[in-house]
């Protein structure tokens, strides 16, 4: 029961970081880089993972995906950090601060926490456990409402995307197909 608690929440502070990130988007007019892009996309990696992982009780298939996630994430994040770490003509970080960090140094911090949890998960609780009936239905409906809004705010991302890039590469001047 705990196992599936921790699942549920780290999926429910991933959901919330990405929903801040297409509030911060959508409410003060920042177009997110391409490398940003690419971290929303590690993210909901980790996000389907861990909610394969909810529903799974028989294997750790899901955990695997959001640990794979969480290293692409801590990888892409790591490389934009590094990029802009010495402000330089039009290599400054994009976007505002948020408690004095922009988004790559965030990710970084969110991709470590994720390996961080995952692998004390996996060191408390092992394998996979079946959880007695009594116990499955309040996370079963909590879980199953994160996979809607989980899978409503990819769509509204994946939407976003396409109108900041069309078909074609991603730039940070505008949205392509509204202009």
């Amino acid at each position: 029961m705990l196992d599936r608690l921790i699942l549920l929440l780290l999926t429910m502070i991933l959901s919330a970081a990405l929903t801040a990130a297409m509030v911060m988007q959508f409410a003060f007019g920042e177009i997110p880089c391409p490398l940003c892009l690419l971290q929303r996309v590690a993210m909901f990696g980790c996000c389907f993972g861990l909610l394969h992982q909810l529903r799974a009780s028989d294997s750790e298939r899901g955990g695997g995906i959001a640990l794979l996630f969480a290293l692409l994430l801590l990888v892409i994040a790591a490389r934009q950090t590094l990029l802009d770490i010495v402000p330089r003509p039009g290599h400054a970080y994009i976007g505002t601060a948020v408690f004095g960090l922009h988004m790559p140094v965030w990710s970084v911090v969110i991709g470590v926490c994720l390996l961080l949890a995952m692998a004390l998960r996996l060191t408390l609780f092992g394998s996979p456990r079946l959880l007695p009936p009594a116990g499955r239905p309040p996370l079963a409906r909590a879980a199953r409402l994160l996979e809607f809004y989980v899978a409503l705010i990819c769509a509204l991302n994946f939407g976003a995307v396409f109108l900041q890039c069309g078909f074609d590469q991603c730039h940070t001047f505008g949205y392509r197909l509204l202009t």
